[in-house]
């Protein structure tokens, strides 16, 4: 069963009098340990396409699916709770909270969803260790540089069982030596048996994925696979 699964969606925005169709007929499956990336320039459809995957907003005609669940037919109280307990977000602007620890950050969403904070913080040390984080958990993200604290954002998208992370141009305010060291992480996360899915604008990016998908003025208008020497390369 894909992980992801998008079947002929649209989405249509107004704005004023007048309509803009953000994506239209979009079809994709992506599957278990996959690292898809999607690329296009500003306006294709990246973002509205992450929000629809992980239920932040609704499609106007066709399905999306998530581990196999219609996210249309489920009400925003099932949609609420799954963003906290199935996907995982990396936003480029990591909205981590300045007051908190970094194990306090990466807690939220388990502690959000009625897991008990000891079992919550433990699993976010897990997290931070798993990102190459360990030792950190009392730290606080002004306390760290900013490819650590991206580091504390993907820890965050993948505590507990969230296994399918959605990331929205996560190397996009990174210099190129740790935007590469982000996706070397995504890359092992892959590896391992979680699903990401990724905007972004840089071409580099693609080495370290399974496929790229090119998207255009709300249409999909390609689907390649990068050369296996240079996936191996970028998932050392």
């Amino acid at each position: 069963m894909p992980v992801v699964e998008l079947e002929g969606v649209a989405r249509t925005f107004t704005s004023g009098d007048a309509a803009v169709r953000a994506l239209h007929g979009i079809s994709l499956q992506v599957g278990r340990g996959e690292l898809v990336v999607l690329m296009g320039a500003s306006g294709s459809g990246k973002t509205t396409l992450l929000s629809l995957v992980g239920g932040l907003d609704r499609a106007d005609a066709g399905a999306v699916r998530v581990l196999g669940e219609d996210l249309g037919r489920l009400p925003e109280r099932q949609l609420a709770r799954r963003r906290l307990t199935t996907v995982g977000f990396v936003f480029q602007e990591l909205n981590l909270l300045p007051e908190l620890t970094l194990e306090e950050n990466v807690s939220l969403p388990l502690e959000g969803a009625g897991v008990p904070r000891a079992a919550a913080r433990t699993a976010a040390r897990q997290a931070l260790a798993e990102v190459g984080l360990d030792g950190t958990a009392r730290r606080y993200p002004d306390e760290i540089s900013g490819g650590q604290q991206q580091r504390v954002a993907i820890a965050r998208a993948v505590v507990g069982d969230r296994r399918l992370v959605l990331a929205d141009e996560p190397t996009g305010s990174l210099d190129s030596a740790t935007g590469a060291e982000i996706m070397m992480l995504l890359r092992r996360l892959c590896d391992a048996g979680a699903t990401v899915l990724l905007s972004t604008h840089n071409p580099a990016n693609a080495a370290f994925a399974d496929r790229i998908v090119h998207l255009k003025d709300g249409a999909l208008v390609r689907i390649e696979q990068p050369p296996a020497p240079a996936r191996r390369e970028g998932a050392q």
